[in-house]
Parts: structure tokens; sequence; C-alpha cells
């Protein structure tokens, strides 16, 4: 079994266990008999934490056999390795771009690598990913056969990983640009005549000397009064020598070449870190004030954005496994060296020591999950409130409340919510500097509001109608008869329903980094894209999320004891055998009991 089909495997097994069907699906309406009882949940709880206990040893240990553990190649040939028959992924060998008409090939989404796929490979299987991380992962598993690079970029993951080759020859070279809005041609000027004098004193030939030829990856001091504004610039974080995060902050070329810009302007330099094809949208729409990441010019991006004059010429390279690529007829092989054996403890503890200790990245995480429970927090208090307002909008009677409502819940079910949240970043508020953060919770809010309405109708609708009118014959007003009569019997209904939005919301989350937000997932992504281990960030943040989804249902748990009287033993409270919503005398009774009680005092 490959290492990539025994995480499917376990991760198919792990998702088996313990699942919670109907209360967190969404559209399900919530069934007029008793809910269910506490014990359930937990019992649930208590399953998922037994499987994670079980099987977390084994996927940290990145779900490799420790019995064989293969020959690995030495870093002297990053190039060349002869094979003679197809690999062990099953893929022929690789010569040149040829052998690629019909493999499957890796591109980062909205590249300019994933239009010469499209325009000379037409044959060929094209699979986009979102991070260069994402690219390096499914090369390194043999999801894809090769994958298209920016050439200094396959350079360093070449030293970093010496289980990875390239094609000789370059594919094409392009233009490496700046770009800005169309309306910033002034800006534009300025950014090209800077470059010009750092060409003439020698700054721009030693910046490439330390980032490009040397690999060096600490970013100089720069001296910026900052008193000028705020310049903000749009980057993602493609990999060094060009933009990566090392210590928590943005070091490579481009980042000096900002920072020693925005320091000539005098201007505060502020980074928004998001995701590659997400940059030319975040110009265009003024989101900031220029982009740079390594960017190719190309004539689609042209008519969206307008560029500086070429600041590097870019050689693209196409990435393929050593023991996937073929040398000529009497070339010489590199020397396989046999790596001695680890343990999956050993393999765990250097996991833990270069994704969480070195640079710090456990930091990355801390600020990651914070800015997860903010974005959760804030979502689930606005969509309640939405809830009940287009709840009340919905059952009102009025055909000038109720169709508005109908057709915001509509809309917005209807709707995904990745696209509602780009919608509200880039579209609605594209001309306001609203920060990102705001944005996600606007979007969830809403989503989740529609949602919540149509559970809380839902839950109304189930108290029998007998009750409400008891309650009113019995002396109560209209208000007091909701608050004591109905509102308890509809909470006790909605929770596990709500409970499993709650928890659907949180991990929805994990989509804000197409705004630039850093989340868990971001975070993830980044130290991915720094160590090029796949496994132990990505179990981490799943375990992270699971987390937060257990104590989410914990708390509403807790809620959905305190408002139950059976289950805090209140006297006068229905009995066990009593069936919610069809006997009248037990809510009337409790809710006569409790205003007579306050009346007294």
């Amino acid at each position: 079994m490959t290492r990539g089909q025994g995480c499917v495997d376990l991760a198919g097994r792990l998702n088996s266990c313990g699942r919670d069907p109907a209360p967190g699906h969404r559209g399900h309406e919530v069934s007029p008999g008793r809910s269910r009882t506490p014990s359930a949940p937990s019992m649930n709880s208590a399953r998922w934490t037994l499987a994670w206990a079980l099987l977390l040893p084994v996927l940290l240990a990145g779900c490799r056999p420790t019995e064989s553990p293969g020959p690995t190649s030495t870093p002297s040939s990053a190039t060349q390795r002869s094979t003679a028959a197809p690999s062990a992924a099953g893929h022929p060998p690789v010569a040149s771009v040829d052998d690629l008409r019909h493999a499957t090939i890796g591109v980062l989404m909205g590249s300019a690598h994933e239009a010469w796929v499209v325009k000379n490979l037409p044959e060929a299987t094209l699979r986009t990913y979102k991070t260069v991380a994402d690219v390096n992962l499914a090369l390194g598993q043999g999801k894809v056969q090769a994958a298209l690079y920016d050439g200094d970029v396959l350079k360093v993951l070449m030293r970093e990983d010496p289980a990875v080759g390239r094609l000789a020859d370059p594919v094409f070279t392009f233009g490496v640009g700046v770009g800005f809005h169309k309306d910033s041609s002034e800006l534009r000027n300025q950014f090209d005549a800077f470059v010009a004098d750092l060409r003439g004193d020698g700054t721009y030939d030693d910046m490439v000397r330390r980032w490009i030829d040397e690999g060096h990856t600490e970013l100089p001091d720069i001296t910026n009064r900052g008193d000028r504004g705020v310049l903000t610039a749009g980057v993602s974080d493609v990999g060094l020598p060009f933009i990566a995060v090392q210590d928590n902050r943005l070091v490579g070329f481009d980042i000096e070449l900002l920072t020693r810009f925005a320091a000539h302007l005098g201007r505060e330099l502020r980074f928004s870190n998001m995701d590659f094809g997400s940059l030319v949208a975040a110009a265009a729409s003024r989101r900031v004030d220029l982009i740079c990441s390594s960017i190719f010019i190309t004539p689609e991006r042209q008519r969206e954005v307008d560029f500086s004059q070429p600041y590097y010429r870019m050689e693209t390279l196409v990435g393929v496994l050593k023991s996937n690529l073929a040398t000529p007829a009497g070339a010489t092989t590199d020397n396989a060296v046999p790596a001695p054996p680890r343990t999956w403890w050993e393999r765990l503890v250097t996991s833990f020591q270069s994704n969480l200790v070195a640079e710090h990245r456990y930091r990355l995480i801390l600020d990651g999950l914070w800015t997860t429970i903010l974005i959760s927090t804030l979502s689930v208090l606005l969509g309640t409130v939405l809830g009940c307002v287009f709840c009340l909008m919905r059952m009102s009677g009025q055909p000038w409340l109720e169709w508005p409502a109908r057709f915001y819940i509509a809309l917005l079910r209807g709707s995904p919510v990745l696209v509602l949240l780009m919608l509200v970043y880039y579209v609605v508020f594209a001309a306001v500097d609203l920060n990102p953060v705001i944005a996600a919770v606007l979007a969830f809010g809403m989503n989740f509001g529609a949602y919540v309405a149509e559970i809380f109708r839902s839950g109304i609708e189930g108290v029998d109608r007998g009750q409400t009118e008891a309650g009113l014959a019995m002396g109560f007003t209209p208000v007091a008869t909701f608050r004591h009569i109905v509102l308890p019997q509809m909470l006790r209904r909605i929770l596990p329903v709500y409970k499993g939005e709650v928890i659907s919301l949180v991990k929805m989350t994990s989509i804000v980094g197409y705004i630039a937000v850093q989340d868990l997932t971001k975070a993830s992504d980044i130290i991915r894209s720094r160590t090029f281990d796949a496994f132990f960030p990505l179990l981490l943040v799943a375990l992270l999320y699971f987390l937060l989804s257990w104590v989410v249902s914990a708390l509403i748990d807790r809620l959905q004891l305190w408002i139950d009287p059976q289950a805090r033993h209140i006297p006068g409270a229905a009995s066990p055998g009593d069936t919610v919503g069809t006997t009248l005398e037990p809510a009337a009774a409790l809710a006569a009991t409790r205003v007579a009680g306050r009346k007294s005092r």
C-alpha cells in the first residue's frame, strides 16, 4: 500500500467512526417529536476521541511503513536518473516535454503555467492547485506526473527535497512585473524609475546575488520614515527566493524590493498575503495598491491591471520526480544511498521540530486559531440575530415583510458561501477599505442567518397551536405566552439542529484564506510551503478543528441541559412519559407557576 492510499484508507475509517447524522445536516426540518437526550452527543464525542487517539500516531508518522524505507537519491544529481521501466507509481519515464502530451500535470491556480499547458498540451490532464505547497505535495505523492514551476523556485525545492528533479530545458521565459490598478499610472511610473535607480547603483545586482544565486534568507534592515501614508501590497508566498514566511515574517527578493520601494516613497508598507489566484482581482478592485509575487506579464492579466516594466526574467521549468526521469542512452546514473530506517516516533519528533519549533512556526498556528475562533464567534452572533429578524418577518403574515424574507432565505441558502465571501469582499465593498476579517464575519453571518431563520420557524410551528390559545385564555399577554410557553419548547426542539449548523460554520471558516485572512488552514499552507511536509500541518489543523467542534458541541449541550426542565428536575415539568408538543397541561401549568411565583415576590 502506498503512502497516499494508506492515508485515504485511514481517513475513510476515521470519517465513518461516530458520525452524527440528522442534526448537523443542512435543510433538515426539526422533528415534532422529543429531541435527543444529551447523552448521545457525549457518546459520539467519546467514539471520536478514541478513534483519534488510536489513529493519530500512525497518521503523524506519515502513513509510511517502517519496514522498507527504500533508497533516497543524493542531492548531487538534481536533474537526471536513468530508468528503463515505468516508475512505481505507474508513470512512464519522462525525457522531454513531448513525453507529457498525455500526462497529468500540476500547476498553480491562476498562473501563466496553466494557460501554457492548455494551449500547448491540450491532451494532457491539467490539475490546478491553490498553493505551491499543494503542487509539491501532488508531485511527491505521484498524483501528477509533472509540475510546472518558476525556475528559481524549483531550484530551491530541489535543494530541499532530493527526490525532485527536472527536465533540462526551460519551457518558456516571461518577464516578471508588479501589477497596479489601471488608474495608478503615477505609482507605476515611480516604481519603474525606482528599479532603474537600483540597477544603476548596483543594489539590484546585490539583491540577485544574495537571494537567487546564493540562497540567502535574511532580510536586511531598511530604514523607512513611513510619514507619507500607507502602501498596501498584495503578495502570495510562492516560496523562496521570492516570497516566503520565515520567523513569522515575509522574506524574499520581492519583499526586499517592495520594502525598498516603500522606503523610497516614505510610506508605511503593509502586506496582504493571499492566494495567488486572487492577486489580480485584488489589484483590479483596489483592495491593494500593487501586487507582486513573481507575476508573469501576460496579455490576459494586462487587460485587468497595468504592469511595470519587467524587473526580472523568469524561466519556467518542469519538475519531475527523479524516479520518473529518463536519461539518454549511455548516461550515468546517480548512486542511490539507502536511508537508515526510522521509527514512527523519530519521524514524529522530526516533524514536530520542523513544523512547530523551527522559526517559531507554532505562532502561526496560534494566530490562525485565534482568527478562526474570532470569525466563528462573531458570525454565530450576527447570524443568530439575523435569523431572529428574518424568522419574524417570515411569520408576520404581512406580504411586504414575508416575501423579502423568503427571497433572502432562498438566495442565501442557494448560494455557495465561497461565492458570497468573494462578492462581499471584492464587489460589494470594493471601494471601501474593509478589514477582511469583517468581510468574512458579514458573509458567514448572512449565510448562517438564512439557515437559522428556517430552524427557528420550524421550531415555533412545531409547538401545538392550542398551547398558545390556552396561554392567552389564562390571561397571558401574547409576549408572555411566547416567552413562557412557546419559547422553552421551541429551544428544546431546535438546539440539536442549531448545534450542527454552528459546527458547520466553524469548519466553513477554513475558506477565508481566499480573501487574505490568515486562519488555521492558511497557517498550515504557509508552514507546508516552507517545510514541504504535508501530513503534520494538515493533521494538526484537522485535530484543532475537531477540538473546536467538540468544545462547541459541549457548550450547546450544557445550554440544552440548562433550558430543559426535565433535565433540571423542575417541579411541575412534564414527566418522561409525556410527549412534548401533544400534552397541553404541563407547559401551561409550569408557565403559570413561574409567573405566579414572580408576582408573589
